[in-house]
């Protein structure tokens, strides 16, 4: 069976992606962003020093078959009071990192997850920017909503981190790995830069897939092309994508995009009803026609 590995964090992998692609015959897994500082996940990752779980959570109750009614608890957010933002699926994950001995394990048996779930990695560190006027910038919610006005030069992390040993086997093995959409920095290269990542990526002989984003993100992208998306992808990556996916229909808000001749560049209307949306069966369609076809080539049914 194909074994697939998409990276991400935020919304968009869960929503654009997971969604879809979980009902294909693929041997999915989901290696997620855990460095992220703000909202409810930053708080419990600063009150007990553990990864930040938010992310983590919503690729969990994606792949999760556990009844909708049940996943909707765990989306609860409270309102008022001690636990004012917090939601209830991260406050039981945190318990979980604290109390198991194995809590990835756990996590996925606990949310019955279809797929497993891997963090990048399970010790912690604060994701940084340099911007061109020199200024530094600490910590993934003040890059992902930023007060400056100077473009990102570099991210880098405060300190090394190891990448997560389970989530390294599953990189080394697989046939196909998928990177985004998502927020550039804050996102996507923050999981490049955990120790052990890239080098997992380039000894594999796994085909990588990138999903641009359709609009940037002000104070991360601002004014991107497509080839800068895919420049900045590769820079942190030490390695040639072997695939681009991006939108062609052209708008005032949408990234802009270069004409390509290539089968590197795929350029398809991903716009769900004409809105700023990924349509998730449309780039899922293309997504299996990639796999279906790279994996055919080397005998992988």
């Amino acid at each position: 069976m194909k074994k697939v590995v998409c990276l991400g964090g935020g919304n968009a992998m869960p929503n654009v992606v997971l969604k879809e692609i979980k009902n294909k015959e693929i041997d999915l897994s989901v290696i997620s962003a855990v460095l992220d500082s703000g909202g409810s996940s930053g708080k419990l990752r600063e009150n007990y020093n553990i990864i930040a779980v938010g992310d983590m959570r919503r690729a969990l109750l994606e792949l999760s078959q556990l009844d909708n009614e049940v996943k909707e608890i765990f989306k609860y957010r409270f309102e008022g009071g001690d636990l004012e933002g917090h939601n209830l699926g991260n406050l039981i994950i945190t318990s979980i990192l604290l109390k198991e001995k194995n809590p990835i394990e756990f996590l996925n048996n606990f949310f019955k997850t279809q797929f497993e779930v891997f963090p990048a990695t399970l010790e912690t560190a604060n994701l940084c920017a340099e911007l061109e006027n020199g200024e530094i910038i600490i910590g993934e919610t003040n890059i992902d909503i930023p007060k400056h006005s100077s473009k990102v030069k570099k991210v880098f992390l405060d300190k090394k981190v190891h990448i997560f040993e389970q989530a390294r086997l599953k990189i080394l093995n697989a046939d196909t790995i998928i990177i985004g959409p998502g927020d550039l920095y804050s996102s996507l290269i923050q999981i490049l830069l955990v120790l052990g990542m890239k080098d997992a990526i380039k000894k594999s002989n796994a085909k990588i897939i990138y999903i641009c984003n359709l609009k940037n993100k002000k104070g991360e992208t601002d004014n991107f092309e497509v080839s800068d998306f895919e420049k900045e992808i590769e820079k942190y990556l030490d390695k040639k994508i072997d695939y681009i996916i991006f939108n062609n229909k052209k708008g005032i808000d949408l990234v802009p995009f270069s004409e390509y001749n290539d089968s590197k560049h795929i350029g398809l209307d991903l716009l769900r009803n004409g809105e700023a949306i990924h349509d998730s069966k449309k780039l899922v369609n293309e997504l299996m026609k990639i796999i279906r076809a790279k994996c055919k080539e080397h005998g992988i049914v």
